[in-house]
């Protein structure tokens, strides 16, 4: 019986290495990798049926790197595997296109029945956080938290937060320095900040960074 292909992306190699030995039985592993970027191209590359990621991930966090990887890849099960217990990153994960969001604090417990779940074609959410949290989802209008910023715009925010120069986001991103620029001072002006510094703390706070 032909077993589901499955992408692991989690920036702590020694858990990566241990969801993989996890799930060896039961999916087969086609790649692993450790930043938001390397999932973009390896989703690309491989054509998973299934990706399972980490959030907080260097270069580009999972929720961005999964809006990109719907562009291409539409029918993909994606299932976020997460220290995040805020109600905001579920909905975030969600508007990405995720079928599964389970807390690593019990991902030995919930993680084969959420992968069971999202291959039948259905949503898995860890118990502790569904409830209120989809149905805010499914009514979006009633949600406390919007995305002010664009995905590209995150993703600037990201790369400032982690330190990089104008010049190297401009390298990884594949735009140019002006570009980058312009970026850089709309989400000054969304977010109500004058400096990048300000900028740096507040995606520390959001969690884009580690």
């Amino acid at each position: 019986m032909k077993r589901t292909r499955v992408l692991l992306a989690d920036d702590h190699p020694l858990t990566l290495e241990g969801l993989r030995a996890f799930l060896a039985p039961h999916l087969e592993s086609i790649g692993t990798v450790t930043n938001g970027r390397e999932l973009v191209e390896a989703a690309l590359r491989l054509k998973p049926e299934l990706i399972i990621s980490d959030i907080t991930m260097p270069l580009l966090n999972g929720i961005d790197a999964a809006i990109l990887i719907r562009k291409s890849l539409p029918n993909v099960k994606l299932l976020f595997v997460t220290m995040h217990v805020n109600p905001v990153y579920l909905e975030y994960a969600l508007r990405a296109g995720a079928t599964g969001y389970v807390l690593k604090s019990a991902a030995r417990e919930e993680l084969l029945d959420a992968i069971r779940t999202v291959l039948e074609g259905n949503i898995y959410v860890t118990p502790s956080l569904s409830g209120e949290s989809l149905e805010r989802f499914q009514q979006p209008e009633r949600a406390a938290a919007t995305l002010q910023l664009s995905a590209r715009e995150r993703e600037v925010l990201q790369l400032i937060a982690e330190g990089k120069a104008s010049r190297e986001m401009a390298h990884i991103m594949n735009i140019s320095v002006k570009t980058v620029s312009f970026h850089r001072e709309n989400i000054k002006r969304k977010l109500g900040f004058r400096t990048t510094a300000e900028l740096a703390r507040h995606a520390v706070k959001r969690g884009l960074v580690s």
